[in-house]
């Protein structure tokens, strides 16, 4: 086991620019590899998780390359292209790439079985299994609710109505990517807004996804064209920097080219309650998805009471934020986050576990946690 000396505390000074956002990555390769012709991704996150999607979609049939002048090149099938793999596909540990891969199984024409590692095969995917099974797909887990996902061919999806009853981008996605192997309209409604990486994507591959009030509708059977993509600066990756910035005396940091799609900004937008500097700047639209650079300074955080409407655009970014709580004047309270008790581990324990041995005062709840925050740590 190595160990680490760290000697605070420090100052972040500089200019950075972070590594491509995973989820828009995932994305990226999947409809690429489902649309007609070439799809062309720069700065796409060649992470372990994105790499399982990369390696699913081969198996399958797809040519996937990198580029001589950077990036990679993706040789689309089309929306029934894809081939049998004759053996299960193993996501890692990623539960993004088992439940939207689950969606585009879900139409194809061959049997397949999704598995992962011992962690993801922990995860629950009873949720992604019941708004596609509405769909008409023969799908199941296993009687705990727990991979592998198993997925049968049928003749053909129908388009329905479904609505969710939790706030799930990785369902949502899910969900409209099997819509597009149904017959006619599905639409789909969220009891709170999630990121719309998918709904955004879709359009920038040609398809005419459209929003009514809070449902969102996709049209089967309507091929995608391939797109050249650019995948912006994680913000996930990008939290850790900023809350450091925030946090450390005399710091001055600027983050560039990262995403600031509004379904994704919980984190800076809770720092910006709790009375963070943090300015966004030059912004812009690439593939449609909203970038920009981002300035931040130091401030005295106070804390704040951080609700249900508030999580699904912070979901990935509270490990990182408990700290911010932890420097904050007063009492930080979060609730209904339960979800985060079902990530690749149980997050909120994991939180408030490793916060304690630096002597934060915290407490896990349920559905969050309570910080009493202080200057040091």
């Amino acid at each position: 086991m190595n160990s680490f000396i760290i000697n605070g505390p420090g100052v972040l000074r500089g200019s950075i620019s972070v590594p491509g956002d995973k989820s828009i990555s995932h994305r990226a390769v999947i409809l690429g590899a489902i649309a007609q012709g070439r799809t062309m991704i720069k700065g796409l996150l060649e992470s372990a998780d994105v790499l399982a999607t990369v390696d699913a979609l081969r198996r399958m049939g797809v040519r996937i390359d990198h580029h001589k002048e950077g990036g990679i090149v993706i040789e689309g099938v089309g929306l029934y292209g894809l081939k049998d793999p004759g053996q299960p596909l193993n996501m890692g540990n990623s539960g993004t790439a088992m439940r939207l891969m689950a969606g585009v199984l879900a139409g194809q024409s061959f049997p397949s079985t999704l598995v992962g590692d011992d962690s993801l095969s922990q995860r629950p995917m009873s949720r992604v299994v019941e708004p596609l099974a509405a769909l008409g797909a023969d799908i199941s887990v296993q009687n705990t609710g727990y991979p592998p996902i198993q997925i049968k061919p049928v003749k053909r999806l129908k388009g329905v109505d479904y609505v969710m009853p939790v706030a799930s981008a990785q369902v949502k996605s899910a969900f409209l990517l099997a819509a597009l192997y149904a017959d006619g309209a599905s639409r789909v409604k969220e009891p709170e807004q999630t990121r719309d990486h998918t709904e955004r994507m879709l359009r920038g591959f040609g398809h005419s996804i459209s929003q009514q009030g809070d449902w969102i509708s996709a049209i089967g059977g309507k091929e995608l064209a391939g797109a050249k993509v650019v995948v912006p600066g994680d913000l996930s990756s990008a939290a850790f920097f900023i809350v450091g910035a925030v946090i450390a005396v005399e710091s001055e940091l600027i983050l560039k080219n990262f995403g600031v799609n509004s379904t994704r900004t919980g984190v800076i937008e809770i720092l910006l309650e709790m009375g963070a500097n943090i300015q966004i700047e030059n912004r812009r639209e690439e593939s449609g998805e909203p970038i920009g650079d981002l300035f931040v300074r130091p401030a005295q955080l106070r804390g704040i009471s951080i609700g249900h409407s508030q999580v699904p655009k912070t979901i990935d970014e509270f490990p990182i934020f408990c700290v911010a709580a932890a420097m904050a004047e007063g009492k930080t309270t979060v609730t209904g986050a339960e979800e985060l008790r079902v990530k690749e581990t149980d997050r909120i324990k994991a939180m408030v576990t490793e916060l304690k041995k630096l002597n934060v005062e915290i407490e896990e709840t349920p559905d969050g946690f309570v910080v009493q925050g202080k200057s040091t740590i």
